[in-house]
């Protein structure tokens, strides 16, 4: 990976979604080979979508500096707003992943969607 660069400056976004980077000469199939003036420079394997539901709730909880569960219910209803707009819930078992996270009921995160829905 010689283009110090442009890897440089897609890091940022591969390590928000969960993605790992590798030579271009290592890419499979399923990997998105980044190229940079005529030149493969990376590939990026992106990750299964539950593994990103994971990292993106990982993720959010940095941010917040505390666990999801400890937030109060607006803030949790920001959160499954964000993560409704983020793809989160057509995931398989999204809705329960989110639940456990934020230490709620399945019920509760339907409740929160549906919220967004009618407002």
């Amino acid at each position: 990976m010689n283009d110090e660069p442009f890897i440089t400056a897609v890091k940022p976004l591969v390590d928000a979604m969960g993605g790992e980077m590798l030579p271009p000469d290592e890419a499979g199939p399923d990997d998105v080979v980044l190229s940079w003036e005529g030149a493969d420079v990376v590939a990026v394997r992106l990750p299964q979508l539950a593994d990103s539901l994971d990292h993106i709730l990982a993720a959010m909880e940095r941010k917040k500096g505390k666990p999801l569960a400890d937030l109060d219910r607006k803030a949790k209803q920001e959160v499954v707003r964000i993560l409704e707009a983020r793809g989160a819930f057509s995931v398989r078992h999204g809705v329960e992943t989110v639940a456990g996270a934020l230490g709620v009921s399945r019920f509760t995160v339907y409740n929160y969607l549906n919220r967004e829905k009618e407002g």
